[in-house]
């Protein structure tokens, strides 16, 4: 079991049309694929690139552990069909966000290669329902050894630029943001790109009371937090298989994860939300982060970072801005926040996960392919 989980681990280290070549000395990177010229640092808990190429401009990559096992995942693919980005924000284990990590991009190369290389929201919609079913059947054959993998799950956000149209994708409450400049005043403006999927959003207690009528516990408010059937918080994930197939919502997984009644249609869904956008010259970057980051930064504040600063060190410096600020409501000292060891920070914190695309719009324009391809994908495990 151990040496096929490990294989899992494999496949998301393939870059677009690369399927042998050594990975890298420190496991990040692999079948061929390069880095875009970008170099690994590691500070105690953070992990960052600070600064690489991929098809369409500059990146930026960082992530700051909190739990005990990070759970976050992220990658970035770049190549013949474009531009691929995920950020996975695990829950209850990481076993969800690595197994989305190392499948989630490959179904979707397999489907765009299908047609041409044409890449569609039909395209992102059928990888993430390929990537559930599979998820779903690594619970199923795992249930008499490992029934609590019925109760992993993950977020799922993606960003996809081929050609001239960015698609973004997402299930759960991370988020992508987008600087766009303002006319020739040198401003910038914030707008997010991403529909968010926590009960804590008015419209999604909506959606739910929609769909289960009769259930006056589809949502409940337990110590001043939505959760759905008082339990979790998004409504949309891949995995958490036990609150949507029956048959795995029953002994032996974990009592607080059990329903009192039966249930006679799946609870969370992993159809994710897509938007289709056509890059504009004004665009100027992308930022995709888990929730960790939006907890503590406000759309507007996270741009203002980016835009005030150079591209190198980006998504570090948001990282750290967002860590300044835990520490504030906490009324520590950010230097004394960086001493405390991973699982008693996740009180402070949580897992933060930043990746920034910054746009070349001759690029974009030109049509330019990444070669060699970029793949990349954040530590299995740090600190």
């Amino acid at each position: 079991m151990l040496q096929g989980f490990m294989n899992l681990l494999s496949h998301c280290w393939k870059p677009f049309g690369h399927e042998k070549g050594n990975h890298g000395a420190n496991g990040v990177l692999g079948g061929g694929g390069s880095s875009g010229g970008s170099k690994e640092g590691k500070d105690g808990l953070l992990w960052y690139r600070d600064i690489g190429k991929y098809g369409s401009g500059d990146f930026s990559m960082a992530v700051i552990q909190a739990n005990q096992v990070l759970e976050d995942q992220s990658q970035i693919e770049s190549g013949q069909y474009g531009t691929f980005v995920g950020i996975y924000d695990g829950h209850g284990g990481p076993e969800t966000a690595r197994y989305v990590c190392d499948h989630l991009f490959k179904h979707f190369r397999a489907i765009a290669a299908e047609s041409q290389g044409v890449v569609t929201a039909e395209t992102i919609q059928r990888a993430f329902r390929q990537t559930e079913e599979g998820f779903t059947t690594l619970v199923s054959e795992s249930w008499s050894t490992r029934p609590n993998m019925a109760t992993v799950g993950t977020c799922c956000l993606v960003g996809v630029i081929h050609q001239q149209t960015l698609f973004i994708a997402n299930l759960g409450d991370s988020r992508v943001v987008l600087g766009k400049k303002v006319g020739n005043t040198g401003g910038i403006a914030a707008l997010q790109l991403s529909t968010e999927h926590n009960a804590n959003i008015a419209a999604i207690r909506q959606e739910l009371k929609e769909l289960h009528p009769n259930d006056p516990q589809i949502v409940v408010l337990k110590h001043g937090v939505w959760r759905v059937k008082g339990i979790i918080q998004v409504s949309r994930s891949i995995g958490d298989v036990y609150m949507k197939h029956a048959r795995y919502n029953r002994e032996p997984i974990n009592g607080k994860f059990r329903l009192p009644e039966p249930m006679n249609l799946p609870i969370l869904s992993a159809n994710p939300t897509i938007i289709s956008h056509d890059l504009q010259p004004n665009d100027s970057f992308l930022i995709f982060a888990s929730d960790g980051l939006w907890e503590h930064l406000s759309n507007e504040k996270a741009v203002d970072i980016v835009h005030s600063h150079p591209h190198a060190g980006s998504a570090k410096r948001l990282v750290k801005a967002a860590l300044q600020e835990a520490a504030r409501k906490r009324e520590m000292r950010y230097s004394d926040l960086r001493k405390i060891d991973k699982k008693v920070r996740r009180h402070f914190h949580d897992d933060i996960t930043v990746i920034v695309l910054f746009f070349n719009h001759d690029l974009i324009s030109r049509g330019v392919v990444q070669d060699p391809p970029v793949s990349i994908r954040s530590a299995v495990e740090h600190g």
